[in-house]
């Protein structure tokens, strides 16, 4: 047996182009039933274009609506495998246990959902750039409603998911519950709707979906060697990637985010209102267990905070939840970090240090594809930006959105343990409107030790 595989090089194939108008176009139930499999039980490792009946449903990325664009197909169903347009697995992160499920019994492999019921709660109009080929490249901009986009698949039983879900709902925070007792909020029954601090809340969770020709040129690559990476540093789980060089879009299975609308969810868009922004990543020790390390609750309260300010003052308040935990390097690797830190004189001059020496890098959140969730929702203006990161409103103004003030989290919220943290961030170039440290006045910037913690010696 080999040793290797010698992996031949990309070679770009176009996309379809989109059906003439003049031509009638094939109904959903008649290319549905076109490649029924013979043998559901054969195991296929991979697919080629053109070869075994292998036929991928017109995809458009970029179309002028969604019944242009096309429905994206990546279930494996029997009935439609050779009709895929897409690779990857529905869910991001959670495919695996999908998978798991069908392993152990508990779910039907040709399972189909019945969404009945489950349309938004708000249609959000269509914007310019959700037909705009590389404004959006990580999120399906129809994925929200497949049921009206294209309910006359879904009706001769295709199994097609939704990307993106709209909902509404209650939610409470202690901090919110505190700034209402303290008179710094009011409960005006519209968007505070309780004494306890009870706020009104529109949700979209989204899942990632990604135009790898849009992905590529984002990050400066070119497109064979973003899915040459993407297939050998995932294990060659997708071979796809190298196969199938006409299929375009990418399901990866990584985390997606969350988007909370405070206020009327139509003013979002409306350039004649001002919107208050968080934009903030994922980081569980802090965001749920208030760990003091970091500034991430602190600064995500004052965000959700804000953002019902300029909701109540006519405004629009948005916050945005990206799961990048740990700047995306993971929490396995964050908690290594931070015993470095700690048992290695925790000073804020060492504190990207300690990150490069365990990730090879400080950050791998990589903002540039962050912005298509604004985009998205419509947002051509933030009035209030609240984040003092650099690389997120780099990546904002780079796709043309305008920033007017940027909001830093204000001294008195920042733990006394978390200014190794935020000094070493603001000297690396985080916005401020306090004091810059030089590299010198960094290393008298010191956390906590565990001095009377430790139980081994090192």
């Amino acid at each position: 047996m080999p040793e290797s595989v010698e992996i031949p090089p990309f070679t770009a194939v176009p996309e379809a182009k989109p059906a003439d108008a003049s031509s009638p176009l094939e109904s959903p139930k008649s290319q549905f039933s076109k490649h029924i499999l013979v043998n559901s039980n054969a195991l296929q490792l991979t697919t080629y274009p053109g070869l075994n009946g292998v036929d991928p449903v017109p995809l458009q990325w970029g179309a002028a609506d969604a019944k242009s664009r096309g429905p994206i197909v990546v279930s494996r169903n029997s009935s439609q495998l050779k009709r895929r347009n897409a690779m990857g697995a529905h869910g991001g992160s959670y495919s695996i246990y999908n998978a798991l499920a069908i392993a152990a019994g508990d779910l039907p492999k040709d399972f189909k959902p019945d969404f009945r019921n489950t349309e938004p709660t708000f249609q959000f109009p269509q914007q310019p750039a959700w037909s705009d080929r590389m404004k959006i490249v990580s999120l399906d901009p129809f994925g929200h409603d497949i049921i009206k986009n294209f309910k006359e698949y879904l009706d001769v039983g295709w199994d097609l998911r939704p990307t993106m879900a709209v909902t509404r709902a209650n939610m409470r925070l202690a901090e919110i519950e505190k700034a209402v007792s303290e008179g710094k909020l009011e409960v005006d029954g519209s968007v505070i709707v309780g004494k306890n601090g009870d706020v009104k809340v529109t949700k979209v969770a989204v899942e990632p979906v990604w135009y790898l020709p849009g992905v590529a040129e984002r990050f400066g690559v070119d497109e064979g060697t973003l899915r040459r990476m993407l297939f050998e540093h995932t294990g060659g789980s997708y071979p796809e990637l190298i196969t199938r060089p006409d299929l375009k879009v990418f399901l990866p299975p990584i985390g997606g985010l969350t988007v909370y609308i405070f206020g009327p969810p139509e003013r979002v868009a409306d350039e004649n209102v001002k919107l208050a922004l968080r934009i903030h990543d994922e980081c569980n020790g802090s965001d749920v267990f208030q760990s003091d390390i970091c500034t991430c609750r602190p600064y995500l309260a004052f965000g959700v905070q804000e953002a019902i300010k300029e909701a109540q003052n006519g405004g629009s308040g948005v916050v945005i939840y990206f799961r990048k935990e740990g700047r995306a390097l993971g929490e396995v690797v964050k908690y290594l970090v931070y015993n470095a830190r700690k048992r290695g004189g925790d000073t804020a001059d060492k504190y990207f240090e300690r990150t490069e020496n365990i990730a090879g890098v400080r950050d791998m959140r990589f903002q540039a594809l962050m912005p298509d969730i604004l985009h998205w929702l419509g947002i051509k203006k933030i009035d209030r930006m609240l984040s003092m990161s650099n690389m997120k409103h780099d990546a904002i103004v780079a796709q043309g959105i305008k920033i007017i003030e940027r909001i830093p989290i204000p001294e008195e919220m920042i733990p006394q343990d978390s200014r190794v943290e935020i000094d070493a961030k603001i000297n690396a170039g985080y916005f401020t409107t306090g004091k810059k440290y030089t590299t010198e006045e960094l290393a008298q910037v010191k956390g906590r030790g565990w001095e009377k913690w430790e139980d081994v010696t090192h």
